[in-house]
């Protein structure tokens, strides 16, 4: 059962995020201590240089030989059926919207799942919760995050493309030749191709990966050096995060900059579709106790602070993401004790 001393714990864990979300902001709106071009340079510095090596550190720790492949699975199948109800959605409805599907998956599957899961899984399961939303945060940064990151090059490249064939055929035109604006698919991947091959958040994770497996093979520890040289850019990971993130606020017209019905939709992803899509994949893959428990909460975290880096890098709906995370941390409490106590009659 949560105590108000466990309450008091996952609140010592979330105030920090606000505590420099709020210096991002100030940064901008009361002191001007930043231009909008010193913005994009704070949150491409966040995007290449500390979620990756922050990535690298966390992935490096975990015992890849003790994984719940069940509860992988369920995590799984639920991150499918979103999948495929978002690709219908754009297929076949007259509102479909290829964008769009991006965020709302991004919305409905992607938590912070390793600034407040933690310390609420420990509070609600102990150990075994503890163990398995650190299990999801690994698939999640290897998998689904590098997902969301291929789809959003490869839309960014094919408009650069575009954009550029356009020009050309402009000036074949006006010398009576030519051209189509379209470009081929295999160019097109050749070119988001590279574009992954040079950003770090693609590979962050499977080196880190990689080391865990070595590591808890032959059982020997990271050298003090190398981990020295890691941790200090990504202890600043979930941090320069938020000030980015802060920073994005102040920029805006509006504190909510993206208005109270898309606010809502996104809060309803996040807290109410993605858990139902994870309770599809647990019973699909035979979860019971507390397992099954864990894996529905923590599918009902808050929104993950990497989907809103990548948002405003690829300018994909950043103004969404942002309150989805903002907004989302501050209401997530309250609503995961409650999954906490209606589970609690689950078996």
């Amino acid at each position: 059962m949560i105590g108000w001393e466990d309450v008091y714990k996952v609140t010592v864990a979330m105030v920090p995020l606000y505590v420099a979300l709020l210096l991002g902001y100030g940064s901008v709106k009361w002191w001007g201590i930043f231009t909008p071009e010193q913005s994009d340079a704070i949150n491409r510095l966040v995007c290449y240089f500390t979620l990756p090596l922050f990535a690298v550190e966390f992935t490096a720790h975990i015992d890849p030989f003790e994984m719940n492949y069940r509860f992988i699975g369920a995590d799984a199948i639920s991150k499918l059926v979103i999948l495929a109800v978002l690709a219908f959605w754009a297929k076949c409805s007259s509102k479909g919207s290829y964008c769009w599907s991006i965020t709302s998956f991004s919305l409905s599957t992607l938590t912070n799942a390793l600034v407040v899961g933690v310390p609420l899984m420990k509070a609600m399961y102990g150990q075994v919760g503890v163990d398995l939303v650190v299990q999801s945060s690994v698939i999640q940064a290897i998998i689904w995050l590098t997902l969301l990151l291929f789809v959003l090059e490869f839309r960014r490249s094919g408009v650069t493309i575009t954009k550029e064939q356009e020009k050309d055929v402009e000036g074949n035109t006006e010398n009576g030749g030519e051209g189509s604006n379209r470009p081929s698919f295999w160019y097109l991947m050749k070119v988001v191709g590279m574009k992954m091959a040079m950003n770090p958040n693609s590979y962050g994770c499977m080196v880190g990966l990689a080391w865990a497996f070595v590591a808890n093979r032959w059982h020997f520890e990271m050298p003090s050096m190398m981990e020295g040289s890691i941790l200090i850019m990504s202890r600043a990971g979930t941090g320069t995060a938020m000030f980015s993130m802060g920073i994005f606020m102040a920029n805006q017209e509006k504190l909510v900059a993206c208005g109270t019905s898309l606010t809502i939709f996104g809060m309803v992803l996040r807290f109410i579709a993605g858990p139902a899509a994870m309770a599809i994949g647990a019973i699909a893959m035979g979860l019971h106790g507390d397992v099954l428990r864990v894996a529905i909460i923590q599918a009902a975290l808050p929104q993950s602070i990497t989907s809103f880096i990548f948002a405003k890098e690829y300018g994909m709906h950043a103004e969404v993401l942002s309150t989805a995370v903002i907004f989302g941390t501050i209401v997530s409490l309250p609503l995961l004790v409650a999954y906490y106590a209606i589970l609690e009659f689950v078996h």
